[in-house]
C-alpha cells in the first residue's frame, strides 16, 4: 500500500502543488499548504479502499486546509495594499494584465476564489465543485457570478482580456 501512496505522490503532487499556488498566490505557502495535504493524506491512505478517485479526496483535504488557514490568517496578519517588487519581472503588457489579473483574484474572499480557480484552472464541474467545497451547485453557481462580476467591474479587466487570461 505505500508503493500506491508513493507513486501518488510522483504522478500528482505537481497538481496539488499548482492547485495550492493558485489558491494561495504565494509559492512557499503553496508547498506548506502541499505538504500538510499529503501528510492528511498518508495517515489515511491505509484507510481509503472505499474512495474512487484519491486525487479528488486530496483535493478536498487541501481546500479545506486552505480555507481554515484563511480564517486563522485573517485575524492574525497585516495585509498590505500593495506587493513589494519583484527584481527581474517582465514588463509586457500581457504580463502586467496577468498580474492584475492574479491581484484581482487574490483579493476575492476565500470561498470564490476555490471557485474560480476549480471551476477555471481545474475544470471542474458545477457538481464536483460543490461537493469538493461542502456546498450546493447553486451556491457554486452563485459565488463564481459574485467572483466574476467583481473582476469584471475593474476598469483595467475588460471582459474579453478577463476571458483569455481565464483560459
Amino acid at each position: 500500500m505505500d508503493t500506491d501512496f508513493d507513486e501518488y505522490v510522483v504522478t500528482r503532487s505537481g497538481a496539488l502543488l499548482r492547485l495550492a499556488y493558485l489558491l494561495t498566490g504565494d509559492g512557499h505557502r503553496a508547498e506548506d499548504l502541499v505538504q500538510d495535504t499529503l501528510e492528511r493524506l498518508c495517515r489515511r491512505w491505509s484507510r481509503m479502499t472505499h474512495v474512487v478517485d484519491p486525487h479528488a479526496y486530496a483535493r478536498k483535504i487541501l481546500l479545506n486546509q486552505h480555507l481554515s488557514w484563511r480564517r486563522k490568517r485573517a485575524s492574525s496578519e497585516l495585509v498590505v495594499a500593495d506587493l513589494p517588487e519583484r527584481a527581474g519581472e517582465d514588463e509586457t503588457e500581457a504580463v502586467g494584465v496577468r498580474h492584475l489579473l492574479w491581484q484581482r483574484i487574490g483579493a476575492l474572499p476565500p470561498r470564490q476564489r476555490a471557485v474560480v480557480v476549480l471551476r477555471y484552472y481545474e475544470d471542474l464541474a458545477d457538481a464536483d465543485i460543490a461537493e469538493a467545497l461542502g456546498i450546493s451547485a447553486g451556491t457554486v453557481r452563485s459565488n463564481a457570478m459574485r467572483a466574476l462580476t467583481k473582476l469584471r467591474s475593474h476598469p483595467d479587466l475588460m471582459s474579453t482580456t478577463l476571458a483569455e487570461e481565464s483560459r
